[in-house]
């Protein structure tokens, strides 16, 4: 056995280490123009204009988060990323795409960030696999894969059921990891939008439906982490665009839960939500102190002039499980609102007020998550 094995071993190693000899004979550099000639999308073009997107879109992304030199270093390292699909080895050996383009950088002497970058642009290949290990990489990572669902989508080219060609749903998985694991400062649509005008008009705008997809891959990804679908959806429903936020916000609603007033907030929320919903014009969160009669309406105008700044101080420092509980001391003076007052006035002033006061109370509740969800 081991002798048969090597009869057909030893003439692949042969192949492996002649095509690894010719093709350190040519620069990665020498061979972008061949990519021209090789078909990426009868509707997106070859690979060549991919590469040109893929760079757009890096350069966008790298000068949000870092310097000139991790600008540079992401445009070589996108411009190189797809080379080594054109080389022997590569041809022979589909999966090592990527790997052999790490160690021809590093024989065409390039910086080992940009070699790093070239290998790790594929990560991560599946559940579970490693992020990228540099900046550079972690930019021409997320490049790549946002061409590639940007693209997809601009052409309604979209998964169905279990089929999904171009493994839209791993990408987007890839990209929601790397915002979250790296803990990026990037918020989700700005970022998708960002990768729309590489395409120019081989595609229509589908950021809207994207983004939908890409909140439905995180709902599935936070539920097969543990947290209830009432968590998640508490929190998603407002679509939070820094995805590096969204734990802190699921454990902060699970702290909240577990408080007494919780259940009685939720529910107070739900309604406030339906009454708010009804009113026949847009309600601004305005209050007119004088026109508060009630009061139970001045006791509960007064303690959300207390309680809401502190709240809102701690959400924007991001201790949202310190803004929910501070919100907590909200539940006596609603409920009493709820039982004393007749939000529906006949003096139109008074029930506009009342409406503005709900308001209000509305936009300081729900800054973290959708309370209203987490009524049973």
């Amino acid at each position: 056995m081991i002798e048969g094995n090597e009869r057909v071993v030893r003439p692949r190693l042969a192949d492996a280490k002649f095509f690894f000899d010719q093709d350190r004979k040519k620069t990665l550099e020498s061979r972008v123009e061949g990519l021209g000639k090789v078909v990426y999308h009868n509707k997106l073009g070859t690979q060549g204009e991919r590469v040109d997107r893929v760079r757009a879109i890096a350069k966008a992304i790298a000068q949000q988060l870092g310097d000139a030199q991790l600008v540079a270093q992401a445009d070589l390292a996108a411009k190189l990323a797809k080379t080594d699909l054109v080389t022997d080895m590569v041809g022979e050996f589909p999966e090592l795409q990527g790997i052999m383009g790490r160690y021809y950088a590093l024989n065409d002497g390039l910086d080992e960030a940009v070699a790093d970058a070239i290998e790790d642009h594929y990560k991560p290949r599946f559940a579970g696999d490693e992020l990228p290990r540099g900046d550079a990489g972690v930019v021409v990572a997320l490049a790549d894969k946002l061409e590639t669902l940007v693209g997809m989508f601009g052409i309604g080219n979209l998964p169905t059921g279990d089929r999904d060609p171009f493994a839209l749903r791993r990408h987007a998985l890839g990209v929601i990891r790397m915002l979250v694991e790296k803990n990026l400062p990037l918020e989700l649509h700005a970022l998708l939008q960002s990768a729309v005008p590489a395409f120019g008009d081989k595609i229509t705008d589908a950021t809207a439906q994207l983004e939908d997809f890409f909140f439905d891959r995180l709902s599935v990804s936070l539920r097969e982490q543990g947290y209830t679908a009432q968590e998640v959806e508490a929190v998603l429903a407002l679509r939070p665009q820094r995805l590096s936020d969204v734990q802190k916000r699921l454990e902060a609603v699970r702290a909240f839960a577990a408080l007494p007033e919780a259940q009685a907030l939720a529910a107070a929320n739900k309604r406030v939500s339906n009454i708010l919903k009804k009113a026949e014009d847009e309600v601004q969160a305005q209050v007119n102190e004088a026109l508060l009669v009630e009061q139970a309406e001045k006791d509960l105008f007064a303690a959300l002039q207390t309680v809401a700044p502190k709240a809102q101080q701690q959400f924007e420092s991001s201790d949202y499980t310190a803004s929910l509980q501070t919100l907590a001391a909200l539940r006596a003076p609603v409920d009493a609102f709820f039982e004393h007052v007749m939000v529906n006035a006949e003096d139109a002033a008074l029930k506009a007020n009342r409406l503005g006061l709900l308001a209000t109370l509305h936009a300081a509740m729900n800054r973290v998550a959708d309370l209203a969800k987490l009524a049973v």
